[in-house]
């Protein structure tokens, strides 16, 4: 799905997260589905921040994997000169955690550049316990 690359923007799609795995079998407040929206809400969060050109959108992708056992979360802007860096921040610091937590909370993460555009992805991969009961496999 594409969203507006503001605050806004950011709010929405990781509601949507919430919502979609709600629907797939883990309700709010599970810890799958908490975290799940706290990684998307990390990286809508710097999608926004620092990966934001004016007129653009961010898009999201929120996927399972074929035994259903894996969440991925993918969130794509369209900055290229600004790949995300896993830093530790000073102890005092107010900013600086965003892919600390993402790192602590996922399975494993990375990004990716884009192929047919500028830009580049960031994703995460969160394993399950139990099976996630999906509709349709994706939201994009």
């Amino acid at each position: 799905m594409r969203f507006t690359s503001t605050p806004r923007g950011a709010r929405l799609a990781r509601r949507l997260v919430s919502h979609r795995l709600h629907e797939w079998g883990h309700p709010y407040s599970t810890t799958a589905n908490d975290t799940a929206t706290l990684i998307t809400a990390e990286l809508t969060a710097n999608a926004v921040r620092h990966g934001h050109v004016p007129g653009r959108d961010f898009h999201l992708r929120l996927t399972v994997n074929t035994d259903a056992t894996t969440i991925r979360i993918e969130v794509t802007d369209t900055r290229t000169e600004r790949a995300p860096v896993l830093t530790t921040p000073a102890p005092d610091s107010e900013a600086g955690r965003g892919l600390v937590l993402v790192a602590a909370l996922a399975t494993h993460w990375g990004t990716t550049s884009r192929r047919a555009a500028p830009g580049k992805t960031v994703w995460a991969q969160l394993v399950v316990s139990g099976r996630v009961q999906t509709g349709p496999v994706a939201a994009n």
